[in-house]
């Protein structure tokens, strides 16, 4: 009974904390089940046990409408992650950062329009099939996403361009065309993460 009522208590403050922060405050919410079923909310997590659950709707805006200016992040502090997922999956490290860059200018909490999210951009749906549990976490994003595309790269033989083309507008799209659909959204994004791969080979 003592773990009823302070899992009931623990879960009053939590509802509380959220419904008076929404007036008065900015910030995510994060919670954790602990090993006696107690469920913690905080604002300011300071344990990796907490999970976002409820993203701060004001910051979501701004992130869906302004990238991190790549001046203003270092990039470098993930080559790290996308060595290890680019040894794990065989993928070239400098498609993951053409990719990286390309879908969020290295911004580990942008958010699209259409939902995708982190690093590499994952939709909800794409993320769970890939057992993605916190697409704003670095490394399960980067290896999500490097798992997917080594999905598309093995589903088209190898041509990145046909792997691009599908990361951006979705398999089917390109099996229904039978190659890049004719979406000059998709033709520039290919173009794009190309040219960016190709500099970073250069470097």
């Amino acid at each position: 009974m003592k773990t009823n009522l302070l899992h009931t208590c623990t879960l009053c403050l939590g509802v509380t904390l959220l419904v008076g922060t929404a007036h008065i405050a900015w910030g995510d919410i994060y919670r954790y089940e602990d090993d006696e079923g107690i469920i913690h909310f905080t604002d300011a997590p300071t344990d990796k046990r907490f999970k976002v659950f409820m993203r701060d709707l004001k910051k979501d805006k701004l992130l869906r409408t302004r990238l991190i200016p790549m001046g203003a992040v270092n990039a470098t502090e993930y080559d790290a992650i996308i060595a290890a997922s680019a040894q794990k999956y065989g993928v070239s490290a400098s498609l993951i950062k053409a990719v990286i860059q390309a879908e969020s200018g290295y911004n580990p909490n942008a958010v699209s329009r259409k939902g995708a999210s982190g690093l590499m951009q994952l939709m909800p749906g794409t993320a769970r099939s890939l057992k993605v549990s916190n697409s704003f976490d670095p490394k399960d994003n980067v290896e999500g996403g490097v798992k997917y595309l080594r999905f598309l790269l093995d589903t088209f033989r190898g041509d990145v361009s046909l792997a691009l083309a599908a990361y951006n507008a979705g398999l089917n799209k390109v099996a229904k065309y039978g190659g890049i659909p004719p979406y000059s959204e998709t033709k520039n994004y290919v173009n794009k993460v190309l040219g960016f791969m190709q500099a970073y080979q250069a470097n």
